[in-house]
């Protein structure tokens, strides 16, 4: 078992998922939006995951986003299956036929943005939190779940695939688990993982006081590029059987 924090999501960009920025940090492997919205299993059912351009605190927060639009709370993943997408009005029209069968307004949820006036204004991330359970766990409650394991705390180096179905991510501190307590620290740890494989494999996540949220300054996006400051937000959560990596060893 692994416990992470910090998730990086933008596979729900929808301007990705149609192919829009192929050329630059690439697509998505969700797609086509009428065959995996509504449908795609993308994780467990505990996994819930949101976007807020609202959010207090978040460095993504607005009152209205570069083409006027109030930003609304929105699902994305809903008890694991995929639900919608990051939308600007423009891309709204584009899932009409899904949201009225869904019986949701066809409307923007507000994640059109321009870095400065004189930049073009287009989908951008708002931010993106995964959302706690609804058992109060705490981080010592999900380590005290775990027979052997390793707990992982922050983010480090990454890498993706172009669809963003691969990948491998490390973190900041590393610490070994056996028989449900902390028994020492590792170091040159990495996992790799299949995304629905490893979102599939979230077995147990933190309760709402364990909810953390954290960002970044500069996430790109665009031709001619552009940066964004975006919150992400989690809970620490107990993934099983992932392919863990010793980056410091040598032949």
């Amino acid at each position: 078992s692994t416990q992470v924090c910090w998730p990086d999501f933008n596979e729900d960009e929808l301007d990705r998922a149609l192919g829009y920025e192929a050329n630059y940090a690439g697509t998505s492997f969700v797609a086509p939006p009428d065959q995996v919205l509504g449908k795609l299993k993308f994780g467990s059912d505990v996994m819930n995951i949101v976007g807020d351009r609202e959010q207090p605190g978040s460095l993504g927060a607005i009152g209205w986003d570069d083409e006027a639009v109030k930003p609304t709370k929105f699902d994305i993943i809903k008890n694991g299956v995929f639900v919608d997408y990051q939308t600007t009005r423009e891309q709204a029209s584009m899932l009409s036929d899904y949201y009225k069968k869904a019986n949701k307004p066809v409307k923007s949820y507000g994640c059109s943005y321009a870095q400065s006036w004189s930049d073009v204004q287009f989908q951008r991330m708002p931010n993106v939190s995964l959302q706690p359970g609804k058992n109060d766990w705490s981080w010592n409650d999900l380590v005290g779940q775990m027979d052997k394991g390793i707990a992982i705390v922050g983010d480090g180096s990454f890498s993706i695939d172009q669809q963003r179905y691969n990948g491998q991510f490390a973190g900041q501190v590393f610490y070994e688990v056996k028989g449900g307590k902390i028994v020492g620290q590792l170091k040159d740890v990495a996992y790799q993982f299949k995304t629905p494989l490893f979102w599939g494999s979230m077995r147990a996540i933190g309760g709402a006081k364990s909810y953390e949220l954290g960002g970044a300054f500069g996430d790109a996006k665009g031709q001619p590029g552009q940066s964004n400051s975006v919150s992400h937000g989690c809970v620490p959560a107990i993934f099983t059987q992932c392919n863990i990596l010793n980056t410091g060893r040598k032949a």
